[in-house]
């Protein structure tokens, strides 16, 4: 056996080697997570010694991060809007800026409201269930061209306790909703939207394990983008709202895809580093 200290040291100096970035924090992040101890247990037991088991866990967990693998995957979760949510490789990790998508659409609707919201590309379901959590009388479908998604999406609104008040569906984009049956009030997606060409840049975490139909439509990135806001009034409420994020240079192209006739664009609200990143838009 080795203490914690030695043993965080070894892993941070695999993890630098490896190239991965904050390698201590992602050291300390493995190290708590396989211990079930916060970090401040970490630095005031740094003397304490790390078991067999624990330890043999910790150095698997530190090669597959070493190798590019989310620390998310490995671990299994990711906060988001300060709850814990399943993720696996069949979704996307849930992201900061995507947060922000979460509060533009809070704000489109009262909270006492029973709207009725879609979310499309649901993933990990933490755009719905958070929205549902946040808004107790509102009512959600979620849709995901990827069972397996849809299951991961299941667990957190069953562990959020939103299980009653959503509903899923197998669907590209609106395919699989009966305009007759289903009219939204809101409607909120982070869609595959990278481009072909900017695929073989992307971090190594996300281009070789992040699931790929969940970050690329292929081609310019804005085909579902284009469906959104062609499909989209059909099943949606006059003057209800729709809210998707983009890519980071994708404003001037979103803009000319928007038809007036159809549309009101209310906002192209910039991320935390000042991108443009979440498109706010009112159907006339």
């Amino acid at each position: 056996m080795i203490s914690i200290a030695k043993a965080l040291k070894e892993a941070t100096q695999t993890l630098n080697d490896s190239g991965v970035p904050e390698a201590r924090r992602e050291a300390g992040s493995l190290l708590s997570f396989v211990l079930g101890k916060d970090r401040t247990f970490l630095i005031s037991h740094a003397e304490d010694q790390v078991d067999d088991d624990s330890l043999r866990r910790f150095q698997e967990g530190v090669e597959r991060r070493a190798s590019g693998e989310p620390l998310q995957y490995i671990t299994g979760v990711q906060d988001f809007y300060g709850r814990e949510f399943r993720v696996t490789p069949d979704v996307l990790i849930p992201r900061p800026e995507t947060e922000l998508l979460v509060e533009a659409a809070i704000e489109r609707l009262s909270r006492n409201s029973e709207a009725f919201i879609c979310d499309v590309g649901t993933g990990s379901g933490c755009i719905a269930v958070t929205l549902l959590c946040e808004l107790r009388n509102a009512r959600a479908v979620a849709v995901d061209v990827s069972q397996a998604a849809l299951e991961v999406a299941k667990l957190n609104a069953g562990s959020h306790s939103v299980l009653d008040r959503i509903e899923f569906a197998i669907s590209d984009c609106f395919g699989a909703l009966d305009a007759g049956k289903y009219q939204f009030d809101l409607m909120v997606s982070n869609p595959p939207y990278v481009s072909a060409e900017m695929i073989a840049g992307l971090q190594r975490e996300v281009r070789d394990h992040e699931p790929q139909v969940a970050l690329s439509p292929g081609g310019d990135g804005l085909s579902v983008i284009r469906r959104l806001l062609v499909e989209a009034p059909a099943v949606l409420k006059t003057e209800g709202h729709l809210v998707m994020e983009i890519g980071f240079d994708q404003s001037e192209a979103v803009k000319n895809l928007v038809d007036d006739s159809v549309w009101r664009l209310l906002e192209i609200r910039p991320d935390l580093q000042g991108i443009p990143r979440i498109v706010i838009l009112r159907k006339n």
